[in-house]
């Protein structure tokens, strides 16, 4: 269980991408034990987390949040946003990310 972070969400960091075949175990324990909590220091939080089961889009979309801009900012300028986003690449494909205003639910 995530812990509870009391921040006001204001903008919503979504990335979107396909698993690369026969990686789901690797990349879930990087997810998990380094990606999401190497996130958290940097006080951006996951919210949500989709699965694409049908159709022609990317299979999972995960959702982060953030309370204000400038956290994005330093995180995308530091070399460990670099490389954890380097290493998550490399379990997937079609990666995107993409940096909208917060609402609540799922965003496209």
């Amino acid at each position: 269980m995530w812990p509870t972070i009391p921040i006001n969400p204001r903008y919503k960091l979504v990335l979107c991408y396909d698993i690369r075949r026969g990686m789901h175990p690797t990349y879930h324990r990087y997810v998990i034990t380094e990606f999401v909590p190497a996130l958290n220091e940097m006080e951006i939080y996951v919210v949500e987390a989709w699965h694409t089961a049908y159709g022609e889009y990317p299979v999972r979309q995960v959702e982060y949040v953030t309370g204000n801009m400038n956290t994005l900012d330093r995180a995308f300028d530091s070399t460990r946003w670099q490389r954890l986003e380097d290493r998550l690449k490399a379990f997937t494909t079609s990666y995107s990310r993409k940096i909208i205003p917060y609402r609540r639910g799922f965003q496209f």
